[in-house]
């Protein structure tokens, strides 16, 4: 029998159940949720900030093509 072994592997499974409950009980963990949730409504908003950038810088190149034509032509 290998008890010394149990005891220690008893022992391990102990500390880190008791590790997640200190973590579970603590309130700075919901502060990083927090603020993962903060920059993901502002990665989300740059996002959907991005496409509106590219169609109007779209329409200015295309208006710009078009002046610069018209001047050469």
């Amino acid at each position: 029998m290998h008890l010394w072994g149990e005891n220690k592997v008893n022992t391990m499974l102990l500390k880190l159940y008791l590790k997640f409950q200190d973590l579970a009980s603590r309130e700075e963990g919901q502060d990083m949720v927090e603020y993962a949730l903060v920059v993901a409504l502002l990665t989300f908003g740059a996002t959907a900030a991005t496409g509106f950038l590219a169609q109007g810088l779209e329409k200015a190149y295309n208006q710009i093509s078009s002046n610069l034509s018209s001047y050469v032509s």
